[in-house]
């Protein structure tokens, strides 16, 4: 694995020409997207915790979302190329429908837009509602949409509780047993997972997919 202390450290000093310069050189050496893009939820992570000291602010967490999206760009070819399902994926009938959404209170999407083109890359038929979205607007696109799964991201620890309320009025609409939720974030784990009422909890997008799968097939 590569030592990718100095994109880390640009991503999260808000050095953007510098992590973008970083990120096309570690492309160019062979450094495999999913490494780097791991190093980008890395930082993720280290944002939302100084924004929740009050390090940061919603300036930051902007300017974070920017710079997600612009190393985003860059990463999604090559991620393409490394599906982790192979070619026989690609030709197969759509597995199922996931519907995707950034809760409620937080702002970023690099993770779901990542997680998205993965699933989508592995023939699932994903909606994606965006970032900052209420539960109860969760649940309605879920059964317009007939999706199987919801797929729920969030980088702060203030999106547990929407999470939460996800799950919670599944159950009130009789809906919980029908369609499964997955959490994604940086700061997720199965504390978290157990705390939201989840069915399993990841923080990279492959994991994601392969749970996915074996929930559908």
């Amino acid at each position: 694995m590569t030592d990718l202390k100095d994109l880390l450290t640009s991503v999260v000093e808000m050095q953007e020409d510098s992590a973008i310069a970083l990120t096309v050189k570690y492309l160019d050496q062979g450094v495999p997207a999913l490494e780097i893009f791991n190093c980008y939820q890395a930082a993720l992570v280290e944002i939302g915790k100084r924004f929740e000291k009050q390090i940061y602010f919603i300036p930051e967490l902007i300017m974070s979302g920017e710079m997600m999206r612009a190393g985003a760009e860059l990463l999604k070819p090559h991620l393409a190329s490394q599906d982790c399902a192979g070619e026989e994926s690609k030709e197969s009938r759509k597995l199922g429908k996931v519907l995707m959404a950034t809760v409620e209170g937080d702002i970023h999407d690099i993770g779901k837009n990542i997680g998205t083109m993965m699933m989508e890359l592995n023939g699932l038929d994903v909606r994606d509602i965006g970032v900052d979205v209420p539960a109860d607007r969760i649940i309605e696109e879920a059964k317009a949409f007939g999706a199987d799964v919801i797929g729920l991201s969030g980088l702060l620890t203030l999106a547990f509780d929407p999470m939460k309320a996800v799950v919670e009025k599944l159950k009130e609409q009789g809906l919980r047993d029908k369609i499964k939720v997955i959490i994604g974030g940086g700061q997720m784990d199965e504390q978290i997972c157990q705390y939201v009422g989840a069915d399993a909890f990841v923080t990279d997008a492959v994991l994601g997919v392969n749970y996915i799968k074996g929930w559908l097939s």
